[in-house]
This record gives structure tokens, C-alpha cells and sequence, in this order.
């Protein structure tokens, strides 16, 4: 099942992007914007939350403290040292640990705010369809080939039941702005054949990257069916941040807890 990028609902200033998924009322979920408040200059105006972008550390630092105050979070956000990999950070992965290195990471803790930061990859949020525990993934190509997703849903124990795990995909590059060459389409067709549909042939060698589809691919094979969001495109959508189209610029965050 998806649900198409209209469904997202906007908070009622506007500043932050909520999913439309249908997850437990103890479950919360919430994207920034460019615009959302912010203290950082061009070119990563203005409210850039990564920090190994370029921009000033002062203004990351009061761009992350003020998201905590704008959302009234329960607590500050788990930030990671996302490399592109398969890592998941757990509770006690976390703990004593400024960021740690992984690109997802679950919990079960009442308040604990996970956080993934993007620009082109694609988000992905997930939570048990019992609220007990959610988890945050980001999922690059490399990432998503290595097979970050399927770590994470066996971090969530998916396979406890069908439909036990809801899943949300958020904004990440569209398949009509993400060419890619040779490398990235075998590195997916060498552990599954069927993921040749998610490539649309360009130029000699090259070809449009459906991510979003990728990812329900691995979601499925994982025994997630209830998957919403997807159908956007950071490139053309100047609410993301791109690294594509801009090169010098900052990272919007995906954050997920549960109350």
C-alpha cells in the first residue's frame, strides 16, 4: 500500500511536514523543512540540522535546540554519523554516545527522539502497528543496497506477524531527477533480479533510479506491507534540501518517537 505525497498534512504554520500514515496515537512523527525557523545563511538557509555540511557550528547547534523548542519534543534528538551503511544504534548503542556511527537506529523508549538527516536519500520511518517501539533509517543507494531497511526491520522484529510494522517513506530525490550509471543498478540486481523495474533506461549506460520503489521492494521482502508516503522529489522541490541540485547545502531531518 502507498499513499501519495499529497496526503501529507503540514503543521498549521507550516514550518514542519507531518506524515499521514496510519500509526498508533502514542507514535509521532515529524519532518523539517529549508524554511522551517532557523538561524543559518546562505547557502544553507536556513534551518540546516547536519553538521558535517559546511555550515557554522554555532548556527547547527541553535537550529537543532531550537527544532527541540518549536516541536516541544520530549527530548533533545539522537543524532547520528550517518556513512552510508547498515549500522543500526540501539538504546544501548546510543547511550554515552555523542553520535554514534549507523545509519538507523530503534528504540523502545518512551521519549527517545530518533532522527535521520537527508538531502537526496531517502527517509524512512517505521513503527510497530502496536506502538512499543519505532525506528528511523536512511537509506542512500548504498545504504539501501547493502540492505539498511532490512536491518532495521529486523531490529524492529518484524517478523513476529503480518502487518505488525507500518512504514513511511519520506522525501527523497524523484526517479525523473536521480540518474545513475552502471554501478548502482548491479549493485541492487545482484541480490534481486526484480528490481530491474525500478531503473528506466536514459543514456548508453545510465538510468533513472526509482528509490522510493527500492525501498518497498526490501520493505516487503521484510514482511512490511502497510508502506505510506513517497512521491517526492528533493531536486524539484525547493521545501528539501538537494545535494544534487545545490552541492553546497544543508540536511532536513526525519524524526520519529513515541510518547
Amino acid at each position: 500500500m502507498q499513499e501519495p505525497a499529497e496526503r501529507m498534512t503540514a503543521a498549521a504554520d507550516a514550518d514542519w511536514l507531518v506524515p499521514d500514515w496510519p500509526a498508533p496515537a502514542n507514535v509521532h512523527a515529524c519532518i523539517s523543512l529549508r524554511q522551517s525557523p532557523g538561524h543559518s545563511r546562505p547557502p544553507f538557509d536556513r534551518c540546516n540540522l547536519g553538521s558535517r555540511c559546511g555550515d557554522e557550528p554555532a548556527a547547527v547547534a541553535a537550529n537543532r535546540s531550537g527544532l527541540a523548542r518549536s516541536l516541544a519534543l520530549p527530548s533533545a534528538p539522537r543524532w547520528l554519523h550517518q556513512v552510508h551503511g547498515i549500522a543500526v544504534a540501539g538504546d544501548d548503542m546510543i547511550a554515552g554516545v555523542d553520535e554514534p556511527r549507523a545509519d538507523a537506529a530503534v528504540t523502545s523508549m518512551p521519549g527517545a527522539v530518533l532522527a535521520v538527516l537527508t538531502a537526496d536519500c531517502l527517509p524512512v520511518l517505521l513503527c510497530r502497528a502496536d506502538g512499543s517501539a519505532v525506528a528511523a533509517a536512511h537509506a542512500g543507494w548504498r545504504g539501501l543496497a547493502g540492505g539498511v531497511i532490512e536491518a532495521a526491520c529486523a531490529a524492529l522484529d518484524c517478523g513476529r506477524g503480518e502487518s505488525e510494522v507500518i512504514a513511511w517513506l519520506g522525501p527523497a530525490i524523484g526517479p525523473a531527477s536521480y540518474e545513475v550509471g552502471g554501478e548502482v543498478r548491479d549493485a541492487f540486481l545482484r541480490r534481486d533480479a526484480g528490481a530491474d523495474g525500478a531503473f528506466a533506461p536514459t543514456r548508453p549506460g545510465h538510468w533513472h533510479c526509482d528509490l522510493d520503489a527500492l525501498a518497498r521492494r526490501r520493505l516487503a521482502a521484510a514482511g512490511v506491507d502497510a508502506i505510506y508516503g513517497g512521491g517526492f522529489d528533493t531536486y524539484t522541490d525547493a521545501r528539501f534540501y538537494s545535494y544534487r541540485r545545490d552541492s553546497a547545502t544543508g540536511r532536513f531531518a526525519s524524526l520519529v518517537w513515541r510518547s
